[in-house]
């Protein structure tokens, strides 16, 4: 049974996060807005499959949120290939677009490290931007993501070790180019 009052501290405490983990993934303030209101709406809808037992409610939280995104991409996806996105979209006030943009702007450097997790597959980059960007332990990540802890920390070593190669390669790129005498 739904408990308004059980749903708003609910979302007091986590309203923030959730908006920093949108802002991470995407630009516009009024996507931002909407995907947040979509997480808790989804929150309502699947309240009761939430299992303690399973994990924190933080994890199952961005479990939902990282579907949220994801179903919005393929969205998104399908609606930039006809042609445009322009309906369905409340017009935000001046002063949420500005607080939205403050957020945006504030999550610039984790969609950089976000975007720098690309190369990874699919798995381990999903574990290590739950982990190192969204600050979730390994065991609430494997939660979120429906996998076995073990499989988390797998991926995570796995995903650690490329960035650190991949790290070492840009490193020694700008130490060559600097050495060169060219910029770094």
């Amino acid at each position: 049974m739904y408990d308004p009052v059980a749903f708003e501290v609910f979302y007091r405490r986590h309203v923030d996060a959730v908006t920093r983990f949108m802002a991470r993934r995407v630009t516009d303030p009024h996507t931002v807005a909407d995907l947040t209101a979509e997480t808790f709406l989804a929150v309502i809808d699947s309240a009761r499959a939430y299992r303690p037992d399973l994990g924190s409610e933080t994890a199952w939280l961005y479990g939902i949120a990282r579907n949220v995104v994801a179903t919005e991409a393929r969205r998104s996806a399908r609606q930039n290939a006809l042609g445009g996105r322009i309906a369905g979209r409340r017009l935000l006030e001046g002063d949420d677009i500005g607080r939205l943009e403050e957020k945006l702007d504030a999550e610039e450097a984790g969609r950089r490290a976000l975007a720098a997790l690309d190369r990874l597959p699919d798995g381990e980059r999903a574990v290590i931007e739950l982990v190192a960007v969204d600050q979730l332990s390994v065991t609430e990540a494997a939660v979120a993501l429906g996998i076995r802890k073990v499989t988390a920390r797998v991926r995570l070593h796995r995903a650690r070790r490329s960035l650190r190669s991949a790290a070492a390669e840009v490193g020694g790129q700008q130490a060559a180019l600097t050495y060169a005498g060219g910029e770094a």
